[in-house]
């Protein structure tokens, strides 16, 4: 089953020990007021010097996060936090995986500051020192799961896809070794083919009890973020073993969701819930069949190196 037409290319607490004598306490008065006054002074001194790194850091970046696709949904949230955090003077630059993940190496390499939309798992992580700017205000959720999806009727005309796409299943150290082998030059397909080859395992216990296929066509689609790439990619290849002919479509995430729920590819390994997908599983979701979740634990945020002077989005205020 072939696209007609996609959009491709996603306290120290004080206590003051009281002696006997009037003339201790009021010593102990003064000096627990010097204390507090001191102690105040100090945590202004630290807001105010948080609030210098976000305007130092803001004007550096001409007030820009680096986002990736525009019609992700991590997009969407990062927009949100823009609003929720009172950021008026910052902007969310919608570019790509690809683009986000070379600005990223660019700044890195030559330790200057930049903010990034960020997901996990992702092969940033291990190649860089990084971390999540801390969110108290929740906007971005807690953990995410990366769901499978197939398109009404694909369990009575593929059962053995269906099959193979409902048990797969696997986590961020698998996935992360295909993202880290293509992203030191390995092919996407030789690494996901190395994966395999090492985890026959795993793999077998997605397939047992199938039976083989002679060229049947199966069509996924997938965001083009390396996560995707890597687990579409792999995936691909396990069908592929089962003897399906398999076409892998990279597609805009509405134009991914929208293509399973026409029917017009037969599913997806790449729906990330409850949050950065949650918006097309809302417009889509009723049109197509829920395999459950494929990896646990998947976050989404701002990300920034460590050496980095700011810890919280509302640093950036």
């Amino acid at each position: 089953m072939k696209l007609n037409k996609v959009g491709m290319i996603a306290g120290l607490s004080l206590g003051l020990i009281a002696a006997g004598c009037g003339g201790e306490d009021n010593n102990n008065e003064d000096n627990t007021a010097n204390t507090g006054n001191n102690n105040n002074g100090n945590v202004e001194n630290n807001e105010g010097n948080n609030d210098a790194a976000g305007a130092d850091v803001g004007e550096e970046l001409d007030y820009t996060i680096t986002g990736i696709d525009a019609g992700a949904g991590i997009m969407s949230a990062a927009e949100e936090a823009l609003e929720v955090y009172g950021l008026e003077d910052w902007t969310v630059q919608a570019s790509s995986d690809a683009a986000m993940t070379q600005a990223l190496g660019d700044a890195y390499g030559n330790e200057e500051p930049i903010i990034v939309t960020g997901w996990t798992p992702h092969w940033k992580f291990a190649a860089y020192d990084l971390k999540y700017l801390e969110d108290p205000e929740g906007v971005f959720g807690e953990s995410e799961d990366i769901k499978t999806f197939a398109r009404e009727g694909l369990e009575e005309d593929h059962p053995e896809a269906y099959a193979v796409l409902e048990n797969f299943y696997w986590g961020e150290e698998d996935m992360g070794t295909i993202m880290m082998e293509v992203n030191e030059g390995a092919d996407e397909r030789e690494a996901a083919r190395d994966w395999i080859d090492n985890n026959e395992d795993v793999v077998s216990e997605w397939t047992e009890g199938l039976d083989a296929v002679d060229g049947e066509e199966i069509e996924l689609v997938f965001v083009a973020w390396d996560s995707e790439i890597a687990s579409t990619n792999m995936i691909g290849l396990v069908l592929e073993d089962l003897g399906y002919d398999v076409t892998l479509t990279p597609l805009e995430a509405t134009y991914m969701f929208q293509a399973v729920a026409d029917g017009e590819a037969d599913g997806m390994v790449a729906a990330w819930l409850p949050l950065t997908h949650d918006h097309l599983l809302e417009d889509f979701g009723d049109s197509m069949v829920d395999l459950g979740v494929n990896l646990e634990g998947a976050r989404t945020g701002l990300v920034v190196p460590e050496y980095m002077d700011i810890d919280s989005i509302e640093d950036l205020q």
